[in-house]
Protein backbone atom coordinates (compact mmCIF):
# COMPACT_ATOMS: atom_id res chain seq x y z
CA UNK A 1 0.00 0.00 0.00
CA UNK A 2 2.68 1.95 -1.09
CA UNK A 3 2.04 5.97 -1.29
CA UNK A 4 3.87 9.38 0.46
CA UNK A 5 2.98 8.36 3.69
CA UNK A 6 4.50 4.84 3.93
CA UNK A 7 7.28 6.16 1.64
CA UNK A 8 7.95 9.53 4.36
CA UNK A 9 8.08 7.08 7.49
CA UNK A 10 9.12 3.66 5.69
CA UNK A 11 6.38 1.80 6.92
CA UNK A 12 4.20 -0.77 5.15
CA UNK A 13 0.65 0.93 5.99
CA UNK A 14 -0.13 4.20 5.71
CA UNK A 15 -1.69 3.98 9.69
CA UNK A 16 0.50 5.83 12.43
CA UNK A 17 -0.75 4.63 16.04
CA UNK A 18 -1.25 8.19 18.25
CA UNK A 19 0.90 9.32 20.91
CA UNK A 20 -1.84 9.38 23.39
CA UNK A 21 -0.72 10.44 27.35
CA UNK A 22 -1.24 7.50 29.64
CA UNK A 23 -1.92 5.13 26.91
CA UNK A 24 0.87 4.57 24.62
CA UNK A 25 4.11 3.41 26.21
CA UNK A 26 7.00 1.51 24.26
CA UNK A 27 4.86 -1.91 24.74
CA UNK A 28 1.94 -0.06 22.32
CA UNK A 29 4.41 1.62 20.30
CA UNK A 30 6.68 -1.31 19.57
CA UNK A 31 3.89 -3.89 18.40
CA UNK A 32 2.17 -1.15 16.12
CA UNK A 33 5.49 -0.88 14.22
CA UNK A 34 6.05 -4.53 14.17
CA UNK A 35 2.31 -4.66 12.99
CA UNK A 36 3.16 -2.41 10.11
CA UNK A 37 2.81 0.72 10.74
CA UNK A 38 4.08 3.92 12.20
CA UNK A 39 4.02 3.18 16.40
CA UNK A 40 4.19 6.38 18.63
CA UNK A 41 5.28 7.02 22.89
CA UNK A 42 3.46 9.43 24.02
CA UNK A 43 6.02 11.31 26.00
CA UNK A 44 2.99 13.96 27.40
CA UNK A 45 2.87 11.66 30.25
CA UNK A 46 6.22 10.45 30.94
CA UNK A 47 9.34 12.62 32.90
CA UNK A 48 12.11 12.84 30.78
CA UNK A 49 14.35 10.39 32.08
CA UNK A 50 11.15 7.98 31.99
CA UNK A 51 10.75 8.61 27.92
CA UNK A 52 14.87 7.88 28.03
CA UNK A 53 13.35 4.63 29.09
CA UNK A 54 10.49 3.77 26.61
CA UNK A 55 12.61 4.99 23.84
CA UNK A 56 15.36 2.61 24.87
CA UNK A 57 12.62 -0.64 25.38
CA UNK A 58 11.00 0.18 22.38
CA UNK A 59 14.04 0.01 20.13
CA UNK A 60 14.49 -3.10 21.82
CA UNK A 61 11.42 -4.43 20.78
CA UNK A 62 11.21 -3.58 17.41
CA UNK A 63 13.71 -2.83 14.54
CA UNK A 64 11.05 -1.15 13.06
CA UNK A 65 10.74 2.76 12.91
CA UNK A 66 8.80 4.24 15.55
CA UNK A 67 8.42 8.15 16.94
CA UNK A 68 7.43 10.13 19.69
CA UNK A 69 4.72 12.34 20.34
CA UNK A 70 5.50 16.19 21.90
CA UNK A 71 2.88 17.75 23.18
CA UNK A 72 4.92 21.08 23.64
CA UNK A 73 2.94 23.17 26.33
CA UNK A 74 4.48 20.49 28.84
CA UNK A 75 7.68 21.35 30.88
CA UNK A 76 10.53 20.03 30.19
CA UNK A 77 10.71 20.06 26.71
CA UNK A 78 14.35 21.02 25.93
CA UNK A 79 15.17 17.77 28.10
CA UNK A 80 12.67 16.11 26.34
CA UNK A 81 14.15 17.02 22.36
CA UNK A 82 17.72 16.37 23.54
CA UNK A 83 16.91 12.77 24.93
CA UNK A 84 15.18 11.66 21.69
CA UNK A 85 18.56 13.30 19.75
CA UNK A 86 20.58 11.32 22.04
CA UNK A 87 18.56 8.31 21.47
CA UNK A 88 18.68 8.53 17.49
CA UNK A 89 14.73 8.60 17.35
CA UNK A 90 14.21 10.01 13.61
CA UNK A 91 10.52 11.16 13.60
CA UNK A 92 8.82 13.75 15.99
CA UNK A 93 4.94 14.77 16.33
CA UNK A 94 4.70 17.76 17.67
CA UNK A 95 0.80 19.10 19.04
CA UNK A 96 -0.18 22.39 20.86
CA UNK A 97 2.22 25.19 20.42
CA UNK A 98 3.62 26.56 17.15
CA UNK A 99 5.65 24.42 15.42
CA UNK A 100 8.67 26.98 14.41
CA UNK A 101 9.76 26.31 17.85
CA UNK A 102 11.14 23.13 17.31
CA UNK A 103 10.52 22.42 13.38
CA UNK A 104 13.89 23.79 12.17
CA UNK A 105 16.25 22.47 15.00
CA UNK A 106 14.45 19.11 14.28
CA UNK A 107 15.04 19.07 11.10
CA UNK A 108 18.43 20.08 11.63
CA UNK A 109 19.13 16.96 13.49
CA UNK A 110 18.14 14.89 10.60
CA UNK A 111 14.65 14.17 12.37
CA UNK A 112 10.96 14.03 10.10
CA UNK A 113 8.91 16.36 11.85
CA UNK A 114 4.89 16.19 11.58
CA UNK A 115 2.69 18.39 13.33
CA UNK A 116 -0.82 18.29 14.77
CA UNK A 117 -3.82 20.68 13.86
CA UNK A 118 -7.17 21.10 14.12
CA UNK A 119 -7.94 23.82 11.31
CA UNK A 120 -6.74 25.23 8.07
CA UNK A 121 -4.96 28.38 9.29
CA UNK A 122 -2.52 26.26 11.53
CA UNK A 123 -2.31 23.43 8.60
CA UNK A 124 -0.88 26.57 7.10
CA UNK A 125 1.47 27.91 9.68
CA UNK A 126 2.59 24.31 10.08
CA UNK A 127 3.44 23.52 6.10
CA UNK A 128 5.22 27.48 6.44
CA UNK A 129 7.74 26.22 8.87
CA UNK A 130 8.75 23.53 7.26
CA UNK A 131 6.94 20.32 8.56
CA UNK A 132 7.27 17.06 6.47
CA UNK A 133 3.56 16.42 6.89
CA UNK A 134 0.32 17.28 8.84
CA UNK A 135 -2.26 15.53 10.75
CA UNK A 136 -5.50 17.10 10.91
CA UNK A 137 -7.29 16.33 13.40
CA UNK A 138 -11.18 16.37 13.40
CA UNK A 139 -13.51 17.18 16.71
CA UNK A 140 -14.58 13.91 17.18
CA UNK A 141 -11.21 13.23 18.38
CA UNK A 142 -10.09 12.17 21.82
CA UNK A 143 -8.18 14.26 24.07
CA UNK A 144 -7.05 17.65 23.72
CA UNK A 145 -8.93 19.12 20.50
CA UNK A 146 -9.39 22.30 18.83
CA UNK A 147 -11.90 25.08 19.50
CA UNK A 148 -13.60 25.29 16.17
CA UNK A 149 -15.31 22.44 16.46
CA UNK A 150 -14.59 21.51 12.69
CA UNK A 151 -15.43 17.62 12.11
CA UNK A 152 -13.12 15.44 10.61
CA UNK A 153 -15.15 15.16 7.00
CA UNK A 154 -15.04 18.54 6.93
CA UNK A 155 -11.62 19.67 7.74
CA UNK A 156 -9.76 17.00 5.82
CA UNK A 157 -11.06 18.44 2.52
CA UNK A 158 -10.79 21.99 3.66
CA UNK A 159 -6.92 21.24 4.66
CA UNK A 160 -5.77 18.88 1.41
CA UNK A 161 -7.56 22.25 -0.76
CA UNK A 162 -4.86 24.29 0.88
CA UNK A 163 -1.53 22.45 1.57
CA UNK A 164 0.78 20.51 -0.63
CA UNK A 165 2.85 18.17 1.99
CA UNK A 166 1.61 14.76 2.70
CA UNK A 167 -1.84 14.78 4.91
CA UNK A 168 -2.94 12.55 7.67
CA UNK A 169 -6.28 12.18 8.99
CA UNK A 170 -7.21 11.88 12.00
CA UNK A 171 -10.28 12.26 14.82
CA UNK A 172 -13.55 9.48 14.73
CA UNK A 173 -11.15 7.07 12.70
CA UNK A 174 -11.05 3.17 14.30
CA UNK A 175 -12.22 1.25 10.84
CA UNK A 176 -11.10 0.43 7.86
CA UNK A 177 -14.38 1.94 6.42
CA UNK A 178 -13.17 5.38 7.93
CA UNK A 179 -9.65 4.73 6.88
CA UNK A 180 -10.88 5.01 3.42
CA UNK A 181 -13.21 7.76 3.86
CA UNK A 182 -10.88 9.91 5.00
CA UNK A 183 -8.19 8.69 2.11
CA UNK A 184 -10.93 9.61 -0.35
CA UNK A 185 -11.41 13.04 1.07
CA UNK A 186 -7.73 13.78 0.33
CA UNK A 187 -5.64 12.35 2.90
CA UNK A 188 -2.32 10.43 2.54
CA UNK A 189 -2.96 8.20 5.72
CA UNK A 190 -4.70 7.91 9.36
CA UNK A 191 -3.47 8.60 12.92
CA UNK A 192 -5.90 6.54 15.24
CA UNK A 193 -6.18 6.93 18.80
CA UNK A 194 -9.06 5.36 20.74
CA UNK A 195 -9.14 1.99 18.97
CA UNK A 196 -5.23 1.45 20.39
CA UNK A 197 -6.59 2.69 24.17
CA UNK A 198 -8.31 -0.85 23.86
CA UNK A 199 -5.27 -3.18 23.18
CA UNK A 200 -3.76 -5.40 25.06
CA UNK A 201 -0.58 -3.42 24.91
CA UNK A 202 -1.82 0.04 25.87
CA UNK A 203 -0.30 1.51 29.13
CA UNK A 204 -3.76 2.09 30.18
CA UNK A 205 -5.52 0.70 33.03
CA UNK A 206 -7.66 -1.87 32.74
CA UNK A 207 -10.93 -0.36 33.89
CA UNK A 208 -10.43 2.13 31.47
CA UNK A 209 -10.19 0.38 28.78
CA UNK A 210 -13.23 -1.38 29.84
CA UNK A 211 -14.95 1.52 30.05
CA UNK A 212 -13.75 2.55 26.67
CA UNK A 213 -15.54 -0.80 25.22
CA UNK A 214 -18.66 -0.47 27.14
CA UNK A 215 -18.91 3.56 26.37
CA UNK A 216 -22.28 4.32 23.89
CA UNK A 217 -22.87 7.39 21.30
CA UNK A 218 -22.60 10.15 23.11
CA UNK A 219 -21.41 9.54 26.29
CA UNK A 220 -17.97 11.83 25.82
CA UNK A 221 -18.62 15.17 25.25
CA UNK A 222 -15.84 18.55 24.92
CA UNK A 223 -15.38 20.70 27.63
CA UNK A 224 -12.92 23.19 29.59
CA UNK A 225 -12.44 25.03 26.58
CA UNK A 226 -11.28 27.77 28.87
CA UNK A 227 -8.00 26.00 29.34
CA UNK A 228 -7.19 23.42 26.93
CA UNK A 229 -11.00 21.73 25.06
CA UNK A 230 -10.51 18.00 25.78
CA UNK A 231 -13.05 15.16 25.36
CA UNK A 232 -14.32 13.05 28.27
CA UNK A 233 -16.48 10.39 29.11
CA UNK A 234 -18.94 11.78 31.28
CA UNK A 235 -18.22 10.20 35.11
CA UNK A 236 -18.32 12.05 38.27
CA UNK A 237 -15.39 14.71 37.42
CA UNK A 238 -17.29 15.74 34.64
CA UNK A 239 -20.19 16.28 36.16
CA UNK A 240 -18.16 18.15 38.97
CA UNK A 241 -16.99 20.15 36.37
CA UNK A 242 -20.49 21.20 34.20
CA UNK A 243 -21.90 21.81 38.31
CA UNK A 244 -19.26 24.47 39.07
CA UNK A 245 -19.88 25.55 35.10
CA UNK A 246 -23.29 26.77 36.50
CA UNK A 247 -21.89 29.58 38.87
CA UNK A 248 -19.77 31.19 35.92
CA UNK A 249 -16.33 30.09 36.95
CA UNK A 250 -13.12 31.78 36.45
CA UNK A 251 -10.03 30.37 34.48
CA UNK A 252 -8.61 29.89 37.82
CA UNK A 253 -11.82 28.56 39.64
CA UNK A 254 -11.46 25.70 36.70
CA UNK A 255 -7.71 24.86 37.26
CA UNK A 256 -8.34 24.78 40.92
CA UNK A 257 -10.99 22.03 40.06
CA UNK A 258 -8.99 19.96 37.38
CA UNK A 259 -5.98 19.98 40.06
CA UNK A 260 -2.85 17.74 39.65
CA UNK A 261 -2.99 14.78 37.68
CA UNK A 262 -6.18 14.15 37.17
CA UNK A 263 -5.77 12.23 33.40
CA UNK A 264 -3.46 9.98 35.42
CA UNK A 265 -5.66 9.30 37.99
CA UNK A 266 -8.34 8.15 35.61
CA UNK A 267 -6.71 6.57 32.48
CA UNK A 268 -3.63 5.45 33.95
CA UNK A 269 -4.15 4.30 38.01
CA UNK A 270 -8.13 3.38 36.74
CA UNK A 271 -10.50 5.93 39.04
CA UNK A 272 -13.38 6.09 36.60
CA UNK A 273 -14.98 8.54 39.25
CA UNK A 274 -12.53 10.83 39.67
CA UNK A 275 -10.09 10.89 37.01
CA UNK A 276 -10.19 12.74 33.62
CA UNK A 277 -11.31 10.04 31.09
CA UNK A 278 -10.11 11.08 27.39
CA UNK A 279 -11.42 8.92 24.76
CA UNK A 280 -13.26 10.03 20.92
CA UNK A 281 -16.91 10.08 20.04
CA UNK A 282 -15.86 6.70 18.32
CA UNK A 283 -15.79 4.43 21.33
CA UNK A 284 -18.94 3.80 20.76
CA UNK A 285 -17.59 1.62 17.65
CA UNK A 286 -15.41 0.15 19.89
CA UNK A 287 -16.77 -3.18 21.35
CA UNK A 288 -13.39 -5.16 22.71
CA UNK A 289 -9.75 -5.11 23.53
CA UNK A 290 -7.77 -6.86 21.18
CA UNK A 291 -3.77 -7.44 20.77
CA UNK A 292 -2.33 -4.48 18.40
CA UNK A 293 -1.61 -7.08 15.88
CA UNK A 294 -5.07 -8.17 15.00
CA UNK A 295 -6.69 -4.65 15.28
CA UNK A 296 -4.18 -3.52 12.14
CA UNK A 297 -5.11 -6.65 10.76
CA UNK A 298 -9.11 -5.69 10.65
CA UNK A 299 -8.82 -1.95 10.01
CA UNK A 300 -6.43 -3.18 6.14
CA UNK A 301 -8.93 -5.90 6.07
CA UNK A 302 -11.94 -4.05 6.03
CA UNK A 303 -10.04 -1.03 3.83
CA UNK A 304 -9.61 -3.78 1.06
CA UNK A 305 -13.57 -4.89 1.46
CA UNK A 306 -14.59 -1.32 1.73
CA UNK A 307 -12.41 -1.15 -1.71
CA UNK A 308 -14.46 -3.06 -3.13
CA UNK A 309 -17.77 -2.03 -2.16
CA UNK A 310 -17.25 1.14 -3.25
CA UNK A 311 -15.72 -0.01 -6.97
CA UNK A 312 -19.04 -2.04 -7.42
CA UNK A 313 -21.12 0.67 -6.72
Amino acid sequence: MANRITELFNIKYPIIQAGMIWNSGWRLASASSNSGILGLIGAGSMYPEVLREHIQKCKKATDKPFGINVPMLYPNIQEVMDIIIQEGVKIVFTSAGNPKTWTSWLKEHGVTVVHVVSSVKFALKAQEAGVDAIVAEGFEAGGHNGRDETTTLALIPMVKEKIQIPLIAAGGIANGKAMLATMILGADGVQVGSRFVASEESSAHQAFKQTVVDAKEGDTQLTLKELAPVRLIKNKFYDDVQELYKTAPTPEQLKTLLGRARAKKGMFEGDLEEGELEIGQISGLIHDIKPVSKIVNDIINEFEDAKRMVSSL
